[in-house]
């Protein structure tokens, strides 16, 4: 119960954060522009961002639609 609640509250901040970010004149960047910066992180060649977003995806749909 304490576990879907704290799963509750942190979706309501991402939609706020969301809200926000949309907001005329905001300087709260969306999830989206989170997003594309953390993919465009590179170390040399290696997409290093690219990497982390497919593993957390990776995380979230194993943890959540495998079972």
């Amino acid at each position: 119960m304490l576990v879907a609640a704290l799963f509750t509250v942190a979706l309501g901040l991402f939609a706020a954060v969301e809200v926000a970010s949309r907001r005329e004149g905001s300087r709260v960047p969306g999830l989206g522009d989170v997003c594309a910066a953390v993919m465009r992180y590179r170390v040399g060649p290696l997409p290093v961002g690219r990497i982390a977003m497919f593993g957390f995806w990776w995380w979230l749909g194993w943890h959540f639609l495998a079972r």
